[in-house]
């Protein structure tokens, strides 16, 4: 008997490590939650981006095994105004008919002194070209939530030309809550 226990601490030692280390690498497989907001904000237009789909992975203890994986559905653009919103979608501006879709995916992510970064390739309207984007990461008690403040020169994607009315850099603001 007393053998026994001598055996069966040390493997229950060993199967609670073991399971602890699992949920280590499965709390980084995150699924994005309800409450996103994809914003861009200039002075005029402003408006968001209503759905977002996509698969993150991210561990503050494994940077180098960070994947992001985004698509912003391009007919789900709210201008505030449905003229407005409606003229977005059309061929100058995003085409949504024939680009419906802004996908970024990056591997990988570094830490800065305010956060974090990942670099990747953004595509939109067709165009696709590296982006990094700051962000960062801010866990709770269901998982946590990704906040990012970033410029993107919408005429470097083909969306509109440059000059006129609509500024060419647009200021995005993502806040992205996410579960296990």
């Amino acid at each position: 008997m007393e053998h026994m226990k001598k055996i069966t601490i040390p493997v229950a030692f060993a199967a609670i490590i073991g399971l602890s280390a699992f949920a280590v690498i499965s709390g980084s497989n995150w699924t994005i939650d309800d409450g996103y907001s994809v914003k861009f904000v200039s002075e005029h237009p402003s408006g968001e981006f209503k759905t977002l789909t996509g698969k993150v992975v991210f561990d503050e203890k494994n940077l180098d095994a960070a994947v992001f994986g985004v698509t912003i559905d391009v007919g789900s653009i709210d201008c505030g105004n449905d003229m407005m919103s409606s003229h977005a979608l059309g061929e100058r501006w995003f085409d949504a008919a024939k680009y419906p879709a802004i996908i970024f995916v990056s591997q990988g992510a570094t830490k800065t002194a305010t956060g974090y970064e990942t670099t990747g390739k953004l595509t939109m309207k067709g165009v696709t070209k590296d982006f990094t984007i700051p962000f960062t990461f801010t866990p709770n008690e269901t998982g946590g939530v990704f906040t990012g403040k970033f410029d993107v020169n919408r005429v470097d994607f083909g969306v509109g030309s440059s000059g006129g009315k609509v500024p060419d850099v647009m200021n995005m603001e993502i806040t992205v809550p996410v579960k296990n």
